[in-house]
């Protein structure tokens, strides 16, 4: 089996979110079961030094875009087993930023074709084209537009997995013939409200469509969470999957990660010591017995800070704990941080930057990680807090109720804690129960023995798309 993954970005090289976890991590999952996998990306003036020096030329081709040919620069690093090609275009991708560019309609349109012309030019006829939301979701229609006719293509299959919903890429209807090259015969299963949408052609054109997980995948056929398209994947049903995320348990690993200040398997005084640490770091009070809350996230809207803002001041005035807060975003809510860090100075640090190594400090050294989120399609954070024995309190959406148990003391069984309905005092009333079973250290044994033991790796999901690889190529 001989697979081509093609997205906007991937970690380490480039990172905005937790599409480059996957990008990152599911190739090297798929090549230990034995796949030929491959990965394709926009080389961004961004990538570190470290790795462009790495890069080597492969070859150059002419991408048409619309009646335009552009100039395409293909070069190639190998990054832990993987072949990792970039796409080289000064004018399109020498630009600080990744997306929100007012061209981004025409800078992914060069990339959806670029990735189908550079193929024969690497010398690589995957089986599979698998194609990672928005940004590379035009390929399968370009592939039975313009090339299926051509024998080098013919057998190739599409596998289309929408990360998340909420971001489609929707541009003006021009861009279908000027960019495309498509005439209006595809304006229908392109159309969006007057305008085209990427997303939706990846979503007709592909062979098959995946999502990040079960209870997304039923999710986004609702109006709800479908944002306009729960029609069409209702129509799309039956080649629709979820399929969990996983994370890198060899990078994301307590006992071994370097970037924390104390190394541990599954030992609880040991995980403690990390918190000591991060208190002393942080200018709070060490106090080891005062549990810790957590959140690592980007400040917007959808992962349900407006619930937290609603009642945090109630929870940092009456209750004994630590919060502490990693992340940037909309400036509302950062400036809402920083004050509120100002009124509770041994009670909150609020932390509103980018920086992994904390990142990881803070899953070491939290006991608890809250994330109330209005939608999550999977979730990369509560898994990491698993990994690392940081107890999550999530609310029942997406991802997060597919991988978090809600602790049953009765039987023991259970990974975390979880509320349904998206209610600010529901989310406290759950949050105030994870603490006061802290407290309770037969319980806290239990819970946490079971987030240690849960297997969060890709191994499982990656077979998952290896049967749907195999299954639309026979």
């Amino acid at each position: 089996m001989k697979l081509l993954f093609a997205a906007a970005e991937a970690h380490p090289f480039v990172k905005t979110g937790g599409l480059a976890d996957v990008i990152g991590a599911l190739p090297k999952a798929l090549k230990g079961a034995g796949v030929d996998v491959r990965v394709i990306l926009p080389k961004y003036k961004g990538i570190p030094e470290v790795y462009t020096a790495q890069m080597e030329h492969v070859a150059v081709v002419d991408v048409p875009v619309g009646w335009r040919s552009q100039y395409c620069g293909i070069e190639r690093i190998i990054f832990e087993g993987i072949p990792v090609y970039f796409i080289d275009n000064e004018y399109y991708f020498g630009r600080d930023g990744i997306y929100g560019y007012m061209d981004d309609g025409e800078r992914f349109a060069f990339y959806n074709r670029a990735v189908l012309e550079c193929l024969p030019a690497i010398d690589f006829q995957p089986d599979v084209l698998h194609c990672h939301d928005w940004h590379a979701a035009v390929i399968p229609m370009l592939l039975k537009a313009h090339y299926r006719h051509l024998e080098f293509y013919s057998g190739m299959r599409t596998v289309f997995t929408i990360h998340n919903l909420l971001y489609q890429g929707v541009f003006p209807y021009s861009v279908l013939g000027e960019l495309l090259g498509l005439d209006h015969s595809y304006y229908d299963s392109v159309e969006y409200y007057g305008n085209i949408n990427y997303m939706k052609a990846g979503i007709v054109h592909s062979d098959h469509v995946t999502t990040v997980s079960p209870t997304y995948a039923e999710e986004i056929r609702t109006p709800y969470y479908g944002y306009g398209l729960d029609g069409l994947l209702n129509h799309r049903a039956e080649s629709l999957s979820g399929i969990v995320n996983g994370i890198d348990t060899k990078s994301y690993n307590p006992n071994t990660d370097s970037k924390i200040f104390t190394k541990y398997r599954s030992n609880l005084a040991k995980k403690a010591e990390n918190k000591l640490g991060l208190q002393q770091e942080l200018g709070l009070p060490v106090a080891p017995y005062i549990p810790m809350v957590a959140m690592v996230t980007r400040l917007v809207d959808s992962k349900g800070l407006d619930l937290l803002t609603r009642v945090l001041d109630e929870i940092l005035y009456y209750d004994d704990i630590q919060f502490v807060l990693l992340g940037t975003g909309d400036e509302t809510y950062e400036r809402w941080f920083r004050e509120a860090a100002w009124r509770y100075p041994t009670k909150l640090s609020s932390q509103i930057l980018f920086n992994d190594a904390l990142s990881r400090k803070i899953y070491a050294a939290s006991d608890i990680f809250l994330m109330p989120s209005k939608f999550e399609p999977c979730g990369i954070s509560q898994l990491l807090a698993l990994r690392y024995g940081s107890i999550p309190v999530v609310r029942e959406t997406g991802g997060l109720n597919d991988t978090v148990q809600s602790y049953v003391e009765e039987t023991g069984q259970g990974n975390g804690f979880t509320f349904k309905d998206y209610n600010a005092h529901d989310m406290m009333f759950t949050l105030r129960r994870a603490v006061s079973l802290y407290h309770k250290p037969e319980h806290w044994k239990k819970v946490t023995k079971n987030a240690f033991a849960g297997d969060y790796s890709w191994n499982v999901s990656a077979q998952q798309y290896i049967d749907i690889y195999n299954k639309i190529s026979e």
